[in-house]
């Protein structure tokens, strides 16, 4: 998978990635926060699945797409209240909601989940986000009217 943004006055604005599928090659793009398009390309056997994508992309990186490392992206908290060191259901449920938050960060260009925690009262799923705001409101709209809607916060965590 390749991972490119777009900045506008400092700010994301916009993703574009693609990735590999079997022989095919998912192309997703969009407004930062939104479920976007995407088209299938086929791979060209000649050139490999890593060579196909960065040909796939190659008009974003033309129009001023660009990868962000690991230290532009923030880590932001989605945290429950949990009774000591939690319960197996809860448990259940926090790797559900990882799953459930993976899909939603993904296809709305903001992050990806980086796992999570339980114990000592709370429960948390780390997602690694390029815009802490964008994703905040993606995931609280997400969750919204769900049984992951009882979170008792969602927070960036700073090196404090």
């Amino acid at each position: 998978m390749m991972k490119l943004y777009r900045r506008e006055n400092g700010r994301v604005t916009h993703y574009h990635e693609a990735w590999a599928s079997g022989s095919k090659i998912i192309e997703h793009w969009g407004e930062l926060g939104t479920r976007g398009q995407q088209r299938e390309h086929k791979v060209d056997r000649k050139l490999g699945k890593d060579r196909s994508i960065a040909r796939v992309l190659e008009p974003a990186i033309q129009a001023g797409f660009e990868p962000i490392d690991r230290d532009g992206h923030e880590l932001l908290l989605v945290e429950y209240t949990v009774q000591g060191f939690g319960t197996p259901p809860e448990l259940e449920k926090r790797h559900a909601l990882e799953d459930r938050l993976n899909e939603t960060l993904g296809w709305t260009g903001v992050g990806h989940v980086d796992g999570g925690s339980i114990g000592s009262g709370t429960m948390e799923v780390a997602c690694i986000v390029v815009d802490a705001a964008v994703a905040k409101r993606v995931i609280e709209v997400d969750l919204r009217d769900t049984p992951f809607c009882d979170y008792s916060r969602i927070f960036v965590e700073t090196a404090d």
